[in-house]
């Protein structure tokens, strides 16, 4: 039997119209995503639903306003996660990348729903007043790469999430020079839609003001173990400053999914927007493990089809 892991990705996965096919179908998921719509409208005058699902919105325009980011990308992975547990399949372990992290903890039981949502917003607000815009672009080669001078002087490395993919954070006016840089070596890249260059230096603005939100939060040990892609560990208490240190320091996620493999077999499903936890996870895996992978939400809008193939192989599994 495979020990069962939620993969929680964070900033970079959104697209609008994520999930709409869930939202329209499914009673669970809607519900969750308009409970938590309404809390965010009182929280930041704002309702993400609105604009997440506008019409006048394709699934292919620019989705990088991080107070709207922020909430939406929660609001979809706890809902889906909730989803599947109502349905049958539950988590023995939940693993949260950088902003998924919140998503990851509410579900691990370690805060409550809505102080995790509230969290989010005050984080991404703390973002938009602090900090100067910035980008992440995500790179399709060996992460030694990051070395030469062209990057390293002005970026910094965010993540590596397997063998030939990382991603750097840069502010916006070195964005277009390492993108001009990187297409005169041939080297496929691909900018994130985001406002902020997080996990760097040049988001630390924004760690004083939600440091203070935060002391008003009750973090409590969590009913299931939660794989941080921060220390690489799987935790049941979560350490001082956790919530600001997984959006600021490199995402391992590399290094904390190979820890989870040589503990045993899992079955990995990716509750993300886009599923790419689950393809960072293909390409990074041994190819002699007998863990399996599932992602359900993809922009190609096969979000139906991912969650019936998944709850069969479930079902067959237990039977």
């Amino acid at each position: 039997m495979h020990k069962i892991v939620f993969m929680f990705s964070g900033q970079g996965s959104q697209y609008f119209h994520m999930a709409r096919a869930l939202y329209n179908d499914n009673r669970t998921f809607r519900d969750w995503m308009e409970r938590l719509d309404n809390l965010t409208r009182q929280l930041s005058g704002q309702s993400v639903l609105e604009e997440l699902y506008s019409e006048a919105h394709g699934k292919g325009d620019p989705f990088d306003r991080t107070l709207q980011t922020h909430p939406a990308i929660f609001m979809v992975e706890y809902s889906l996660a909730q989803l599947l547990m109502e349905a049958g399949i539950v988590p023995d372990v939940v693993l949260g990348a950088s902003l998924g992290s919140f998503a990851a903890a509410a579900v691990g039981g370690f805060l409550a729903v809505e102080d995790a949502l509230h969290a989010v917003i005050e984080q991404s607000m703390a973002f938009e007043k602090n900090c100067e815009p910035g980008g992440m672009i995500a790179v399709l080669a060996d992460p030694v790469l990051f070395a030469e001078n062209f990057l390293c002087s002005n970026s910094e490395l965010a993540a590596v999430n397997f063998s030939s993919h990382f991603v750097v954070s840069a502010k916006l006016g070195e964005i277009s020079e390492i993108e001009a840089a990187l297409k005169r070596r041939n080297i496929c890249y691909q900018r994130l839609p985001v406002s902020f260059p997080f996990h760097s230096r040049w988001v630390e603005a924004a760690r004083s003001p939600f440091d203070s939100f935060m002391q008003s939060i009750r973090i409590q040990q969590g009913r299931l173990p939660l794989a941080c892609c921060d220390c690489t560990e799987t935790v049941l208490h979560i350490p001082s400053g956790y919530f600001w240190s997984v959006v600021r320091h490199p995402i391992r996620f590399l290094e904390t999914t190979a820890r989870m493999e040589r503990a045993g077999a899992c079955r990995y499903i990716d509750v993300g927007p886009a599923g790419t936890l689950a393809t960072f996870l293909k390409y990074g895996m041994s190819a002699t493990t007998t863990s399996v992978v599932h992602a359900i939400l993809t922009p190609y809008g096969a979000d139906r089809k991912n969650l019936s193939a998944l709850l069969g192989a479930c079902q067959r599994e237990c039977a």
